[in-house]
């Protein structure tokens, strides 16, 4: 969240760089600013309170010992109403220190001075496009027809076992998915990532330190007998592994990497765009995250998108890098760089992959800082992205790489796969 520092002292820039994600923070602003000088005004009259309140215990004993002892006892009756009122004021303060935050953590994070002015998708920016659109045979058909063909992806059998969107991989479809995250995390690992395995539930404390929570909430399946929450990325236990930690400058970079299964209730999705694995409730995907010093977080998201970028060329796959203008990011971005494959049956650009930085607001709901050199403490800048997600991923590997005969591999991946088609 934004540091109530910078809301305070910088409030007609924060108000125009959320307006480039199409928030209007006049209002809320305007709000945590009265919340914020009634906090002040009662931790004053609370410091002043406690300070009378001490200076009257100490008088008390010199009473006593000068025989003043009516003195003494008014001033004991005195102190007794000043601790009653020290409690009222500090209940008072808490209750207005939890309403300054309640609003503090509506704001979304201030867009990077890279972020192009636009409120659509349409409005993207394409940084730079890659590899060659396949020119398809006769026949060919979409990833759900070939992956009923091919018998290797269920997605009636899914609906059946759960629901729409929770597909069975079959026989070579299941050894895709394998060999995909076997070869990501091997190229993550690569590039000098470590590899964890996090819980794939978290708290709520972890929901809200990478702004899922409350942002998210509806989309988030939840068990509320525990209070858990199912992951919808890896970036939430990932990230969470630093909340509450203080770092020394020394240990930063950390470069993690991690894959889990997603879940992701993704309500009201319905239509042509969520057909096959263009969109799913259950899904398989590798995450990178970063934690930087502040001087050198856009430098690593821009060897993170250089990192993806080498990936998807090894899976033979068309793709473009587009720069999200400010209306299609997300609430706790800064600067998001989106990658898409392009689906050759289906005609289309599918997005695979999101790599962000956050600069210091995940931090900051985190607790999350380092200690510089000269002893003081300072939030870290967070970073992560796909690395990558499954399912468009396998739905363009399919569609663009099929023959008369069968599915091509693509040549990175045969030794995951053992096998060459389909």
């Amino acid at each position: 969240m934004l540091t109530l520092k910078v809301i305070r002292e910088q409030t007609d820039f924060v108000i125009e760089r959320l307006a480039v994600k199409g928030f209007d923070a006049k209002n809320i602003i305007a709000e945590i600013a009265t919340l914020d000088d009634e906090r002040k005004a009662t931790q004053t009259a609370l410091d002043a309170n406690l300070a009378q309140q001490n200076a009257t215990a100490k008088e008390i004993g010199t009473l006593m010992k000068n025989g003043k002892k009516d003195e003494a006892e008014a001033a004991k009756n005195k102190v007794a109403e000043l601790k009653k009122s020290s409690a009222d004021l500090e209940q008072k303060l808490a209750a207005a220190e939890q309403k300054l935050n309640e609003k503090i953590v509506l704001l979304p994070n201030m867009p990077s001075a890279q972020v192009p002015a636009g409120k659509t998708p349409e409005d993207n920016m394409i940084v730079r496009e890659g590899g060659s659109k396949p020119a398809l045979h006769a026949g060919a058909v979409p990833h759900w027809d070939l992956a009923k063909k091919y018998d290797i992806i269920d997605f009636e059998l899914g609906n059946k076992i759960t629901g729409a969107g929770f597909p069975v991989y079959k026989g070579k479809g299941a050894k895709l998915q394998r060999a995909l995250i076997s070869f990501f995390l091997d190229e993550n690992t690569a590039a000098g990532y470590s590899e964890v395995q996090p819980p794939l539930m978290v708290n709520a404390d972890s929901g809200f330190g990478t702004g899922n929570l409350p942002d998210k909430e509806g989309q988030m399946y939840h068990a509320t007998v525990d209070d858990f929450y199912l992951i919808p990325t890896a970036e939430v236990p990932v990230t969470n592994i630093y909340r509450n930690e203080i770092l020394n400058a020394s240990d930063l970079p950390i470069k993690l990497t991690a894959y889990t299964p997603c879940f992701r209730r993704e309500a009201g999705s319905y239509g042509k765009d969520v057909r096959g694995l263009n969109r799913l409730h259950q899904f398989d995907k590798v995450e990178i995250v970063r934690f930087e010093l502040p001087e050198n977080s856009y430098a690593a998201l821009d060897g993170m998108v250089a990192h993806v970028e080498n990936i998807v060329k090894k899976l033979e796959l068309p793709y473009r890098i587009l720069k999200l203008c400010g209306g299609d990011m997300s609430f706790t971005s800064a600067l998001t760089f989106d990658f898409e494959v392009y689906s050759a049956a289906q005609e289309k650009w599918l997005e695979v992959s999101s790599v962000s930085c956050f600069e210091s607001f995940q931090a900051n709901r985190l607790k999350c800082r380092y200690r510089t050199e000269d002893k003081k403490t300072q939030l870290v800048h967070t970073l992560n992205g796909s690395s990558l997600a499954l399912p468009r991923i396998v739905a363009a590997l399919l569609e663009n790489n099929q023959t008369e005969n069968g599915i091509r591999i693509p040549a990175a991946l045969q030794k995951y796969t053992g096998f060459e088609y389909v």
